[in-house]
């Protein structure tokens, strides 16, 4: 990328009918005869009135010079000719040339958490000379913050892991999104290590990433991370970590894995800076000798990922139509940041009065999992099925798939280059510190200037809580504005119906914290937006219905995308029956809801108290907590566990097609749904409270 080209300015400029008008503007401006025109571009005409630029060409056509703009030189962001651009580094941070690539597979059974047996230790360290020091990379502290890039990142020669033991496992991070900073040898099969904390700051280790090679089959090897910060865990909650092997993927196509035994959390030392931390153990033992091997916190998901998928994307003839991909903006290391456009294109003005929904991920490069769910989402809104086709023709959706690639880059888990957390600078106007987020906000804000934006959706990660859940944005008088209160609960309340056994709606929040005021969810519902969320999916599992008690995988997250879609068809149904069911069943919870706890603040709502109660740092299990939330995913459960999915597209897809107008308008799906003989009976054991529940709204479950 030239200079002069990174100075331009990279605000939208996807949606169509902004793309059509400039041409013909411009043409229109240099349609008059040019007499002093003997050059192929206008940038070396001489004439003071004539625009400076490259970008148009003129052409000798019947007698005279014709003017007209030059094809837009990669402004996809993705070259017709090869990859796109080049993956680049802080310049001091050293990068080996090895690509590591990992297949794709899921397990044919569900993974359970760890169970502990009350027998795990927690092993101790204290830093002699004695310990050897098999790995360290001191690069990532050459330079106190950012300074420039490098393609491929430090050119001198690599210093190599020591290699002075037959018996002692070699380690490596320096690949892209990985993350190791020290490892000790402190016995013949045990290894403390020690995470880097994120680029230009001492903090957020959380994030870990790592090859082991010179592996030994059928031994107990024990592995110690002893620089967490964070007090509470899903370690502590069952969580195992991810474990994939090469000579496992090449001979029988197994891939990321949950792993480990004596998996313990632990409070360990203070670190130098007084700070107390925690240290994560676990043991295990190698399937194959002289294996080369991963540790993941989890799945992994690289900015190269991304760009291979968007290569896809744009060299397939089929979804490239409706799929356009551009650039938003370079980063501070000047990486990309891509924003696709999808739609069906338009011939007529109707087109120009859809909807807009915009998600965006990875504002924080170490919550993999949200990459996942924005995968699943991509790959079934260009997918072929009447539902995504009908999705299409209805809204203009704007999605950035990845807000933070210089992180993803270094294997950072909060921040970017800057040493800051982007999801708390979308008010800042400092453009040139924060790009993606700053150009994120003006895209929006443009667009919303054109057409009503009605859901903005941010995917993260949480570290702290099971199961997939939103936080929303609720403002304050609500007793003034009740309506459009419970109105911001509808789309929560109708994914978790769709997806009972991963979604938690009473795990959802719905306020404004003074300290998130910075977020892209406060900022954009303060734009305007009413339906703006974030939703959250755990690191580690579910607690619900048959997923109860076992790991997500990629495809558990993948679906989410999937259940969103159909989520965004029953929000806007025109047969609006669903709508109001759901808006009728969260007045029956304010209603009928009450705690014996006394509420302070008269502000608070009991569902938010139920929520409050669930969501703590303890991360309590909404199902063995207290009647209220008891009551909350009883309720979801009977509902939803009446719907027998497979069968809603279906259904959907025959009113559809007894519509004349289907391709203009989001139709809806028969109000009546085939129901499940019994409801999972694993949401409580409480079964006599729940009666006395439902007796008090005096009406049976709604089926949905």
């Amino acid at each position: 990328m030239s200079e002069d080209s990174e100075k331009e300015d990279y605000s939208d400029r996807t949606i169509s009918d902004d793309d059509e008008s400039d041409e013909d503007t411009l043409i229109k401006f240099l349609d008059e005869d040019i007499h002093h025109c003997a050059l192929l571009t206008a940038d070396a005409l001489g004439d003071p009135f004539f625009p400076r630029t490259t970008q148009i060409l003129l052409e000798y056509q019947l007698g005279r010079w014709v003017p007209r703009l030059r094809k837009p030189r990669d402004l996809y962001g993705v070259s017709s000719s090869g990859p796109l651009s080049p993956t680049r580094w802080p310049y001091h941070c050293e990068v080996i040339d090895e690509k590591v690539k990992h297949i794709d597979w899921t397990p044919l059974f569900p993974e359970p958490v760890y169970v502990p047996t009350g027998l795990e230790i927690e092993p101790a360290y204290s830093n002699t000379s004695e310990d050897t020091v098999v790995y360290l990379a001191e690069d990532a502290y050459k330079e106190p913050c950012f300074v420039y890039s490098r393609v491929g990142g430090n050119r001198t020669p690599l210093k190599q892991p020591a290699d002075n033991c037959d018996n002692t496992l070699m380690f490596e991070a320096r690949f892209e999104s990985g993350n190791l900073q020290k490892v000790v040898k402190v016995a013949e099969y045990e290894y403390q290590l020690t995470v880097r904390p994120d680029l230009f700051t001492n903090k957020h280790t959380q994030w870990y990433y790592f090859q082991v090679t010179n592996t030994r089959a059928d031994t107990a090897y024990r592995f110690t991370i002893v620089n967490f910060t964070k007090p509470a865990s899903l370690y502590n909650r069952g969580m195992r970590p991810l474990f994939y092997s090469e000579k496992e993927a090449q001979l029988h196509r197994v891939g990321w894995r949950r792993i480990g035994e004596q998996i313990k959390y632990y409070k360990s030392q203070q670190g130098r800076d007084g700070r107390q931390l925690f240290s994560l153990t676990w043991t295990f033992q190698f399937p194959h000798s002289q294996d080369t091997c991963y540790f993941a916190h989890c799945y992994p998901y690289t900015y190269s990922n991304l760009q291979d998928y968007l290569s896809a994307i744009h060299s397939d003839p089929v979804r490239s139509k409706f799929c356009k991909i551009r650039v938003l903006c370079p980063t501070l290391a000047r990486n990309m940041v891509y924003v696709l456009t999808i739609t069906t294109p338009w011939k007529n003005a109707d087109g120009r009065r859809r909807k807009a929904v915009i998600l965006t991920a990875r504002v924080h490069p170490g919550e993999t999992n949200s990459s996942w769910m924005m995968k699943g989402f991509l790959d079934y809104l260009l997918g072929d099925s009447r539902d995504a086709q009908l999705l299409r023709d209805t809204f203009v959706f704007k999605v950035v798939p990845m807000l933070n690639p210089d992180g993803v880059i270094v294997g950072n888990y909060r921040c970017s280059l800057s040493g800051r957390d982007l999801n708390r600078n979308y008010t800042s106007v400092l453009k040139e510190s924060f790009p993606s987020v700053w150009y994120t906000r003006n895209m929006i804000h443009r667009l919303m200037e054109k057409r009503e934006v009605i859901l903005y959706c941010d995917l993260h990660g949480h570290s702290r809580k099971e199961n997939i859940f939103m936080y929303g944005c609720d403002g304050s008088y609500r007793s003034k504005t009740k309506s459009l209160y419970l109105q911001q609960r509808i789309f929560p309340l109708m994914l978790s119906k769709n997806c009972p056994d991963k979604f938690s709606f009473p795990a959802c929040k719905f306020n404004v914290q003074k300290s998130k005021e910075g977020t892209g969810r406060v900022v954009m519902w303060k734009m305007g937006i009413r339906n703006s969320f974030t939703m959250e999916a755990t690191f580690c599992g579910s607690t619900l219905g048959n997923k109860r008690g076992t790991h997500f995988n990629t495809r558990d997250l993948e679906s989410i995308g999937y259940h969103f879609c159909d989520s965004l068809l029953d929000y806007c149904d025109p047969d609006r029956s669903k709508y109001y069911q759901c808006l009728k069943e969260l007045e029956e919870m304010e209603k009928h809801m009450s705690l014996e706890k006394t509420v302070d603040d008269s502000d608070t709502s009991v569902i938010e108290i139920a929520v409050d109660l669930e969501s703590s740092s303890r991360g309590s299990d909404s199902s063995e907590s207290n009647d209220c939330q008891t009551y909350l995913v009883q309720l979801t459960s009977q509902v939803t566990n009446k719907k027998k999915h497979l069968k809603t597209k279906k259904e959907r897809n025959a009113a559809i097609a007894s519509h004349q107008n289907a391709t203009k308008e989001v139709c809806g799906e028969d109000n009546e749904k085939q129901i499940l003989g019994e409801t999972s009976s694993d949401m409580t054991e409480d079964h006599c409270q729940i009666k006395v529940w439902q007796e008090q709204l005096k009406k049976p479950p709604i089926v949905f």
